[in-house]
């Protein structure tokens, strides 16, 4: 077996070519250099579209459209980064106008505001002073009927100027076949005594009773009976008014007031 002839190259310094750039190479960026932008949208790099060298004096410029197409190659080309892209533009489009349509909406019809009742609370003290004032009236009123209803039943029975009469035997020429007849009338609140003797008008005798004051007492009825009060065998007259009784003493042929 022969020796084995090692060729030793010699190494030669590569000249620097200013006209070089890095644009030419087709590099690809690191993950943490992808930004992705949804505002801007993004142009599919066509083929026939030639590569322009950019110049040596260009660094930074030169840079960034190498991160601007990096990116671009790689959103185009990994469907996975593709897809929520536009999902979230979409999703973003659409929530735009609802959000302007649901603001303008409730301010142009305000929802109206549940109102709260709550039950009044009341003190006990007014309970009872309604209790008061419903009794008042209650009473009022049965008091205005009461006293409709009587002077009702007294126009039925006493008529207008207040009437009435009695027929009796009281010794003044008088017998059972022909009694005497008594008149008791109110008028203009002046009470008066009217005696016919036995039914004759031409014996006709007018006691004036007592003169009456007060709302009303115009129709306040006048009666009267025939009763012997001082036990003398001789019948006396008792007028009535309301609570008050005038008696008038009878002397045989005429009355006399006590």
């Amino acid at each position: 077996m022969g020796s084995t002839q090692q060729t030793k190259r010699q190494s030669r310094p590569i000249e620097a070519d200013i006209l070089d750039d890095d644009a030419l190479y087709d590099t690809r960026s690191r993950s943490s250099a992808r930004r992705y932008r949804a505002s801007q949208p993004v142009q599919p790099m066509r083929a026939s579209q030639p590569i322009q060298p950019m110049r040596a004096s260009q660094p930074v410029q030169a840079a960034q459209a190498e991160e601007a197409e990096a990116e671009e190659r790689d959103t185009l080309g990994d469907p996975i980064l593709q897809t929520p892209i536009i999902q979230r533009r979409r999703s973003s489009m659409n929530a735009k106008p609802n959000q302007s349509n649901s603001g303008t909406a409730n301010a142009a019809t305000p929802t109206p505001k549940a109102r709260v009742t709550e039950p009044a609370k009341r003190s006990p003290l007014v309970f009872v002073l309604i209790g008061v004032v419903v009794a008042i009236v209650l009473v009022m009123t049965l008091a205005a009927l009461s006293s409709w209803w009587r002077t009702y039943q007294d126009d039925l029975h006493y008529g207008r100027p207040r009437t009435s009469q009695l027929d009796a035997v009281v010794g003044h020429h008088d017998s059972a076949a022909n009694p005497t007849h008594f008149i008791f009338l109110n008028l203009h609140r002046h009470v008066q005594i009217i005696e016919i003797p036995g039914g004759d008008a031409a014996h006709t005798r007018i006691y004036s009773g007592p003169t009456l004051f007060g709302d009303g007492q115009d129709l306040t009825p006048v009666t009267g009976e025939v009763r012997d009060v001082n036990h003398d065998g001789k019948p006396d007259l008792i007028i009535h008014i309301q609570d008050q009784q005038i008696i008038y003493l009878n002397d045989g042929t005429t009355f006399h007031s006590q």
